[in-house]
């Protein structure tokens, strides 16, 4: 060997030695779960003058402008990546955020593009491997192999079963397509929505009075001066609904629900049997499956009620108007426990649609608050007390559905089938860890009784009601559109009110904004603008609306001043409040006490001190979750074809975001396709 002969070059670290892996890797990466926290985060900056007001102060420009460099580096990085196409066009800078922002979707819609057509390509070529009747594997060279065929191996299983590292890890490695009903990120099989399914209020002549008319409890007694009416549990005293008789026994798991009778109860014939089935119970749960997107006030679509025997359904649509007459008295009996979970709700439909009021409740959703446990879900207590995995596809089902296919019924019945037996435990520890300075069980039940007490009062129309749609506070608007805003949101009211029809399936708010905010005097535009066939026929109505809104806008001078005011106030004083601290205040969503349902409206402030520099990306970005939601921290993707931005440093022009953040948002939006990038290098491997 001569001495002087050349070294072989460094062999390239494992994750660059296969193309595919290196993809999978980029995919599962803390990549996308950044970019979402970032394109939320964003929303937190402040717009327009108030953008301005901020950049006044060096605890607010110096981490702006040092993120709106490093941002731009990062992209400048993206713009040189030997992956993009030949015909792509650098990133231009952010000096112009027009031309950044066009840049960007030009550059996503070319990688989606390219992905598109990879994906038609390969599922030809599968179709044709699995028309031939052969199993068949196509291999792109560098490791990344799928096998077809009617048999389908799930990755783990057997001797056959490899994990994901270990099946892109190396040329002899095979990757078993999956079933796609068990693929992540699917949709439910009972969506939301369906647009086929009859409204009930047609096909069982449901009728409601939506107008402005305080709701009535009729059947309730009055109070002295007449000027309210009295819960029948008022006069209960609550020592009389706790019972402290604990057994000695452990209590007996329930039997499975393929060994345990149900009834679907949908006539009258077997709401009798369940009438009487209660007459003879002492306790029994409860749950109400609900449906408010094609209903004004909502729709109780289902009840769910379980013995320590028997699990019924009761379909409260063709039932609706009989229901009270035969279930009443026991909801009321305080005698007869009823156990439910997270009742606040569920209290409220039995009034509106039933006129039935609960008299001795049990909420194991209260009882996990007191108790303490880790999470207050019926999904966590299924788990922890049963070893139940709940199903939740259908928690937002269109539960309106008839007939319910059998994974919605099973879903209805756990709901309930496992609530006395939770009950039972519950009350077993909430009796052991009293003490006589803390008595648990009486808190739960204190709880509980005031769920109960709450009263059905139905949504009025008032002069101020548009100014608390969800967004305003986002958004900055003039005297014009807000007298826009405001007749649009009584329109919108009147038509749903008379239709019987949720305001968001009228017109969502997201889209009452925007109208409101471009003032469309054309029906061209509006019609661009609300892309809904259910929305047309209202064009001209809306048209008319809006020039006479623009017409009439004089009086909405002052209130846009007092809203502009207000904001300017709270900017001013939380600036003064963190300006010795060195702080920045920034809005986050808070999601993890959120067990249920997540409430977009459910922000809190949170102090963010050393603004100028960002912690490492954690976490994960669950399928399917809604970007509005999520528990934001800084974006700071570790990855080499990005930049090293591990840490927002140093300055930037002081001109960079000199157009404000609306611009930089938009960017960001678009920087979450860049999440399919990865997506696009394994399917390009397959042509």
């Amino acid at each position: 060997m001569e001495a002087d002969e050349a070294s072989p070059p460094p062999r390239p670290p494992p994750w660059a030695q296969n193309k595919s892996a290196a993809a999978m890797e980029a995919s599962s990466g803390p990549l996308a779960a950044a970019a979402a926290r970032l394109s939320a985060r964003s929303r937190a900056l402040p717009s327009s003058r108030d953008f301005h007001f901020y950049n006044n102060f060096p605890a607010f420009k110096s981490p702006v402008g040092a993120a709106a460099a490093k941002a731009d580096a990062s992209l400048g990085a993206l713009g040189g990546a030997p992956l993009l196409p030949a015909r792509q066009q650098p990133f231009p800078g952010a000096a112009d955020l027009d031309d950044a922002h066009d840049w960007l979707v030009a550059l996503n819609d070319d990688l989606l593009e390219r992905f598109g057509a990879s994906m038609d390509e390969f599922k030809a070529l599968r179709e044709k491997e699995e028309a031939a009747g052969r199993r068949a594997a196509t291999e792109a060279g560098d490791g990344f192999q799928v096998v077809y065929g009617k048999k389908k191996k799930k990755v783990g299983d057997g001797d056959g079963g490899v994990g994901r590292a270990e099946a892109f890890g190396s040329s002899s490695s095979v990757k078993v397509a999956k079933d796609k009903a068990a693929a992540p990120g699917t949709k439910a099989k009972v969506p939301f929505h369906i647009p086929t399914i009859p409204r009930p209020q047609n096909v069982y002549r449901i009728v409601v009075d939506n107008s402005s008319k305080p709701f009535e409890h009729a059947l309730l007694e009055q109070s002295e001066d007449g000027t309210r009416a009295v819960h029948p549990l008022e006069k209960l005293p609550i020592e009389q609904l706790i019972d402290r008789n604990v057994p000695y026994s452990e209590p007996v798991k329930p039997p499975a629900l393929g060994d345990t009778p149900f009834t679907f109860v949908e006539d009258l014939k077997t709401l009798e049997v369940l009438a009487t089935k209660l007459k003879s119970a002492t306790e029994f749960a409860v749950d109400l499956e609900h449906n408010h997107y094609r209903s004004f006030q909502g729709l109780t679509c289902l009840m769910q009620i379980s013995t320590r025997t028997e699990d019924f359904i009761v379909d409260t649509l063709k039932l609706r108007k009989y229901l009270g007459d035969y279930l009443r008295e026991f909801f009321r009996d305080p005698t007869k426990r009823k156990v439910m979970h997270g009742a606040g709700r569920d209290i409220i439909w039995l009034q509106r649609d039933f006129s039935i009021y609960v008299c001795n409740l049990f909420d194991t959703g209260q009882a996990s608050k007191v108790l303490q446990m880790d999470r207050n879900s019926l999904e966590h207590l299924l788990q922890h007390f049963c070893g139940v995995t709940a199903n939740k596809e259908y928690q937002a089902a269109d539960w309106r559905l008839r007939p319910l296919p059998d994974e919605m019924i099973k879903y209805a019945r756990e709901d309930t089938h496992y609530l006395l037996y939770i009950y039972d435990l519950m009350r077993l520890r909430l009796v052991k860890e009293s003490s006589d300075g803390s008595d648990m069980l009486l808190e739960v039940c204190k709880r509980s009784n005031e769920i109960c007490l709450q009263l059905y009062e139905k949504e009025q129309l008032t002069d101020s009601s548009y100014l608390h749609i969800h967004g305003l506070k986002e958004i900055e608007l003039d005297a014009r559109q807000l007298s826009v805003l405001s007749s649009l949101y009584r329109w919108r009211d009147g038509i749903a009110r008379a239709e019987d029809e949720s305001t968001g399936y009228i017109l969502p708010n997201k889209s009452l904004l925007e109208i409101a905010k471009e003032m469309p005097v054309t029906s061209g535009k509006l019609k661009r603008m609300v892309k809904s066939k259910n929305f047309e026929r209202h064009l001209n109505t809306v048209i008319n609306t809006i020039r006479d809104a623009i017409s009439a806008s004089g009086a909405f001078a002052s209130i846009a001043e007092q809203l502009k005011k207000g904001k300017l106030e709270e900017l001013t004083v939380t600036n003064a409040m963190n300006s010795s601290e060195d702080a920045e205040m920034i809005p986050v969503v808070d999601v993890d006490n959120n067990e249920d349902a997540i409430d977009e409206s459910a922000v809190v402030s949170t102090v963010i001190t050393n603004v100028g520099t960002a912690s490492p990306c954690v976490g994960t970005v669950t399928s399917g979750a809604s970007f509005d939601n999520m528990h934001l921290e800084d974006f700071t993707p570790e990855n080499e074809n990005f930049g090293n931005s591990s840490r927002f440093t140093g300055q930037a022009d002081k001109g960079t975001l000199s157009n404000g953040p609306q611009q930089v948002r938009r960017i960001i939006f678009h920087m979450h396709l860049l999440y399919f990038w990865p997506c696009i290098q394994i399917s390009a491997l397959s042509r």
